[in-house]
């Protein structure tokens, strides 16, 4: 993967835990209410994300500050989330997220999975114009057994759209 400005995407690293709180609680907390899930899996992504087949990334600089994160968690039989995607303010317009999701995307072809969808919002449009753009496509919505009280959109990563 190329660097955008010298930034990178890397795995989890201890280092970048609170990162991973501190990135989606502040766009969480801007355009909804934090829900009891989220909490939940930003205050242990260790357990509920990593120790289940997940993965967690992080965009990051050259002095390795974490601009951006996004997770792939796994649900069983093949089947990913692509959740937990923040960028910093301050990084935001630099091509960061679509970074993040280009390593999301090159990181979930590399797995033995049959599925990947995303759960979002209508109020958050340029984050689904960036999913639309990279061959998620939209479904009916809420997705069945949906954790998110917010989530009016349910997309799944259809690559042949692309």
């Amino acid at each position: 993967m190329s660097p955008v400005d010298g930034i990178r995407v890397v795995g989890f690293e201890p280092r970048w835990r609170d990162d991973f709180a501190t990135l989606n609680l502040e766009w969480l907390e801007r355009w909804f209410v934090v829900e009891p899930y989220d909490r939940d899996v930003l205050e242990h992504p260790e357990r509920d994300i990593l120790a289940r087949g997940g993965h967690i990334l992080f965009a990051v600089d050259a002095a390795n500050r974490a601009l951006g994160t996004v997770a792939l968690k796994h649900e069983g039989e093949g089947i990913y989330e692509l959740t937990k995607m923040a960028v910093a303010p301050d990084a935001r317009g630099r091509g960061v997220g679509r970074l993040l999701m280009e390593g999301a995307l090159a990181l979930y072809r590399s797995l033995d999975a049959r599925e990947l969808f995303l759960e979002s919002s209508s109020k958050l449009a340029p984050a689904l114009a960036l999913y639309e753009s990279v061959g998620f496509r939209h479904h009916p919505a809420p997705r069945a057994g949906s954790h998110y009280a917010r989530a009016d959109v349910h997309m799944i990563w259809e690559p042949d759209a692309a």
